[in-house]
């Protein structure tokens, strides 16, 4: 397989590969996949799901490059305190 066809194939990982390159936990992924926070996964099997490998990649640069911080619950920062 030459590079141009692999880079327009679809890779798919499954859960144990995704658990593996995203430190969250099962629930954390399901919750955010609901909300539109996380790539959807892809049924293959009433009891088998994968994901596009290029679109956890993808997810994972734009964390990486947002500069983001997630919010904790209670937590005011400083700035924002009276």
């Amino acid at each position: 397989m030459n590079t141009t066809s692999r880079s327009k194939s679809k890779m798919l990982i499954n859960r144990k590969t995704l658990l593996a390159m995203i430190p969250l936990s099962d629930r954390v992924i399901y919750n955010m996949e609901k909300r539109g926070d996380f790539p959807k996964r892809i049924v293959l099997t009433s009891r088998n799901v994968a994901w596009d490998l290029s679109e956890i990649e993808e997810w994972i640069e734009i964390r990486r490059s947002s500069g983001d911080q997630a919010a904790r619950p209670g937590f005011m920062p400083q700035a924002a305190c009276p």
